[in-house]
């Protein structure tokens, strides 16, 4: 499994939301959405640490690398590298 599909699963699987059928791309802004919140983060924060042994560093805690998939992949990917 793709670095990408295991982030959209995660993501999927946390939403903050109570409706059955959530959709959303990999470019969507999961927070503008109103999907997730600062709880959420954290949470991902860990997963992604923990799921790709990788420690995201201070200066890439900015929200905007977590937005969406295709952000936080092009992170995770940054430190696979």
């Amino acid at each position: 499994m793709g670095t990408e599909t295991k982030i959209r699963e995660f993501i999927t699987q946390n939403l903050m939301v109570f409706e059955k059928d959530v959709t959303f791309t990999d470019q969507d802004n999961i927070f503008e959405m109103g999907f997730v919140n600062s709880l959420f983060a954290m949470k991902l924060l860990n997963y992604l640490e923990s799921e790709f042994k990788v420690e995201i560093e201070e200066h890439d805690m900015d929200i905007q690398n977590f937005s969406s998939v295709v952000n936080i992949t092009a992170l995770i990917d940054k430190y696979l590298k």
